[in-house]
């Protein structure tokens, strides 16, 4: 069974993926695309594993 925090998942990958090919078409944003994409896998992960998980607010600045 799929549940939303699987949906949210795959749209924070499809997200990542997304900036990744615009850095692919804008050598000038590259390294900026891969860090965002890097950031909303990492979240993507995250979230399948845990889907309660706390976050310091202040660590996400």
């Amino acid at each position: 069974m799929t549940t939303i925090a699987d949906v949210g998942a795959d749209m924070l990958r499809a997200a990542a993926n997304f900036f990744r090919a615009v850095g692919q078409e804008n050598p000038a944003l590259s390294d900026q695309m891969n860090q965002n994409a890097a950031a909303y896998d990492n979240v993507a992960t995250m979230l399948q594993q845990d889907p309660s998980m706390a976050v310091d607010e202040g660590s996400m600045a």
